[in-house]
């Protein structure tokens, strides 16, 4: 089966936009609040969720960027993603306050924001205005976008999940060899 096209059957509820399409997608929504977020969103969790549920309350739609398999591979590491780019579109983009999806397939999304020109930038507040990555910051500025930081939920992180499975797997082989009474 053709990823894209089983992407496209189950994108109901959101749009699915391929960057080539971006441009004239933006022209689509002129005069609108636009919010953009971006990331791997790689092993979705509760924080995921509570970022984009607050990101869409600061605008009229909600456009999120979705880091392509081969750039979570050089973020993350080679035992990244866990789930193909069009698998974490379709989980995004299923969700109620998300209006649109692209996957991009650069490390950064400066290429993607150049295109969408947010009038609102979200991240989660695991980042500052001095960590962002210069060169999407400098495109961010160039749009005039706001740049809005949302307070994390506490305890949740991929990284920190997927620590937690590994300690609780590792656990678990070490008990293998332990016979119960």
């Amino acid at each position: 089966m053709n990823n894209l096209s089983f992407l496209t059957s189950v994108a109901q509820n959101f749009w699915f936009i391929p960057m080539e399409k971006v441009t004239d997608f933006r022209q689509f929504l002129e005069g609108k609040k636009v919010v953009v977020t971006n990331g791997c969103f790689d092993l979705f969790h509760f924080g995921h969720l509570a970022l984009l549920n607050e990101a869409r309350k600061l605008g009229d739609f909600l456009w999120v960027g979705i880091n392509g398999d081969r750039s979570v591979k050089e973020l993350k590491g080679n035992d990244r993603p866990f789930f193909s780019a069009w698998e974490r579109a379709a989980i995004v983009g299923s969700l109620k306050a998300v209006d649109a999806v692209t996957v991009f397939s650069e490390r950064r999304a400066t290429k993607f924001l150049s295109l969408v020109k947010p009038v609102v930038y979200v991240k989660g507040a695991d980042y500052s205005s001095e960590s962002l990555n210069p060169e999407e910051k400098e495109v961010l500025v160039e749009c005039q976008s706001q740049i809005k930081f949302i307070p994390l939920y506490p305890g949740r992180s991929t990284s920190g999940i997927v620590e937690m499975i590994q300690k609780g797997a590792m656990v678990a082989e070490q008990n293998k060899g332990i016979k119960k009474e």
